[in-house]
């Protein structure tokens, strides 16, 4: 059976991943199963998205209700559940409105048109730059894909859309240096994913605030992997001590349904108004429900946000453990909470293959670095598993 529906994806699927040749069907909490039966524990999570693990009942039965009343209507109206997302969002924020969109790049969209348009409106028409980073990874589409500072992922694309500069990541006197009277905004991830976990130094985003102040830019803070208590706090930006003027938001947003969100400062968010920027299915009743419950059971007696940053040193503390014993493979080990990376001296693609052949699944990103994205929900005794089968493929022939 399962060689059968895997022949008719590639039959029938544009060939855009690099599949496992394994069919998930089914998920509750940390496991996840095969459609020939075989169970998975998984340290991917959707790729930081099912925050509170697969299938989390509250989401479920919430999804059930909402589906029942109403699945969508156009923003022409006023939708009640975007409305109590949105009321959530900023009060516990540092924003004070919200767009929804459905993904991750599109709130980065958003958040590139916003800042232009900001600059606009401020009677300046030629500032237009966006400074972002090396290593950094903003999304798919064009804009997005052009923000981005990683070559292999624009290749083939090009031209790319004019007005992003590329900075070292880590590097305050580049940025200065790079800041023309064309400059508008610096978006930055707080913590960079998809180069493989890159951990920002001590006192630079509040040096990025600061330089942003000092030469009247717009901060855009990409928290779409980092937020919703990924690192252990429901926002990574917490952690720094900063306040930027707009985030972008998706991934673990909607606990496992997809929905963006870009949140802004007032004066900033003005700049949009009817007709600057819309999206048809951007919070729809269904997908706002989905991120209501999400937002509600992670921020309830926090307990989910105490057991990432307790699961997350676990984690860390146990793979450095497994770095002493393997310091030929293992190069370093990084992150915070449950966001973390740990780096190979050797390209990870077949670890990763000979790790989910034990039923734990894990990812390889920037090719040579595992990282580890669980639901929040993980227990000690699943990373002991974890570490077990780490340790079994390592030790290996």
């Amino acid at each position: 059976m399962e060689k059968k529906l895997i022949d008719e994806s590639r039959k029938y699927i544009m060939n855009t991943y690099n599949r496992f040749p394994i069919v998930l069907r089914k998920g509750r909490g940390m496991k996840v199963w095969s459609s020939d039966g075989k169970e998975y524990l998984d340290f991917v999570g959707g790729i930081a998205v099912n925050c509170l693990g697969h299938c989390h009942p509250k989401v479920v039965i919430s999804l059930q209700k909402q589906a029942q009343r109403l699945l969508h209507v156009s923003n022409l109206y006023h939708i009640e559940p975007q409305i109590k997302l949105a009321r959530l969002l900023i009060e516990r924020s540092c924003a004070d409105k919200a767009f929804f969109c459905n993904s991750g790049a599109e709130a980065n969209e958003a958040a590139i048109k916003l800042v232009r348009k900001y600059a606009k409106d401020h009677g300046v028409s030629d500032k237009y730059e966006i400074i972002t980073t090396h290593g950094s990874f903003h999304g798919r589409t064009l804009a997005a894909l052009s923000a981005s500072g990683q070559e292999k992922f624009q290749k083939g694309f090009e031209p790319l859309v004019p007005g992003f500069k590329h900075v070292p990541f880590n590097d305050i006197e580049a940025l200065v240096k790079s800041i023309t009277r064309h400059t508008c905004a610096v978006m930055l991830e707080p913590i960079q994913g998809e180069i493989g976990i890159k951990m920002p130094s001590e006192g630079y985003l509040k040096k990025v605030r600061k330089v942003c102040d000092d030469y009247n830019l717009l901060l855009i803070l990409d928290e779409v992997q980092t937020g919703m208590g990924r690192t252990g706090k429901f926002f990574a930006y917490e952690h720094f001590d900063i306040e930027p003027d707009i985030i972008t938001l998706a991934k673990g947003l909607g606990g496992g349904v997809a929905i963006g969100a870009m949140l802004a400062k007032e004066a900033v968010a003005q700049s949009f108004q009817p007709g600057t920027h819309a999206s048809t299915f951007g919070g729809n009743p269904l997908a706002c429900t989905a991120a209501i419950t999400t937002i509600e059971t992670l921020l309830e007696d926090g307990f989910i946000l105490d057991n990432c940053n307790r699961m997350g040193k676990y984690l860390l503390k146990n793979l450095e453990k497994l770095k002493k014993d393997y310091p030929s493979v293992i190069a370093e080990i990084r992150g915070i909470g449950l966001m973390v990376g740990m780096e190979l001296t050797k390209p990870c693609a077949n670890i990763v293959t000979l790790v989910a052949e034990k039923g734990v699944l894990i990812n390889c990103t920037s090719g040579n670095v595992l990282r580890f994205t669980p639901p929040l929900i993980v227990t000690e005794k699943e990373i002991d598993h974890l570490i077990e089968v780490l340790e079994d493929v390592f030790g290996g022939p």
